[in-house]
């Protein structure tokens, strides 16, 4: 099982039930910080004296308060945290339920698991720690079921029309930008071909309902 822990949780009630489960798993040395720029510093001195952790816990969001901070995401730790330790394990424990976040933790920032904050997720985070310490990658069904509802053939273009088309831009003003930032079909007809089309990727009856699915899988 993993030695030595770091856990980046800035909630107390989280941190208590993170420590449950490692005691439970007989994990000898676990830490607590409850902001991202300590925890690099933890894993850079570390890292330094030759005793690295092997195991980081993080959540995604912290609350700010009057220390500022470089780091402010789970998603910008862990992006650090793997070019002092590539092999560092990673489990993320948040609320996060954005299946189109939760995709980009796996592909962009290379994590091992995640676990769902909500009732059992003690169990849960138990059952993740233990298999990713056996060398797995741990995704939910939950989460792999959500993740292929995703469309896989939106582009920069696509992204961009509902971008701007969430910020309550009309057709003119969307040909406006797409015509000074040069992205190509900008005329109105082609705008209007492809929210036809999109909306039928999203299976939506309309504009607005095609922005709520964009906004509750996290594609904007």
């Amino acid at each position: 099982m993993f030695r030595k822990t770091l856990i980046v949780e800035d909630q107390e009630v989280a941190n208590l039930g993170i420590m449950s489960t490692l005691e439970e798993l007989l994990i000898p040395r676990f830490d607590f910080v409850t902001y991202c720029d300590e925890a690099l510093q933890r894993l850079k001195a570390a890292a330094a004296e030759n005793a690295p952790y092997d195991l980081l816990i993080a959540d995604l969001s912290f609350k700010k308060d009057h220390i500022a901070q470089k780091l402010k995401s789970g998603q910008e730790l862990i992006y650090e945290a793997r070019k002092i330790q590539p092999d560092l394990k990673v489990v993320v424990f948040s609320v996060e339920s954005r299946s189109k976040i939760i995709d980009d933790l796996y592909k962009t920032y290379h994590i091992n698991g995640f676990v769902s904050k909500a009732r059992n997720d003690g169990k849960e985070l138990k059952n993740t720690i233990r298999k990713v310490f056996k060398g797995e990658t741990v995704m939910s069904q939950d989460i792999l079921n959500a993740i292929r509802k995703i469309p896989r053939d939106l582009d920069e273009y696509d992204l961009k029309l509902l971008e701007l088309l969430s910020k309550g831009c009309k057709q003119n003003e969307i040909q406006t930008y797409l015509k000074e930032h040069r992205m190509e079909p900008y005329s109105i007809r082609s705008i209007e071909k492809r929210l036809n089309e999109l909306r039928e990727i999203f299976c939506a009856k309309n504009n607005i309902e095609m922005i709520v699915i964009c906004k509750d899988i996290g594609l904007i």
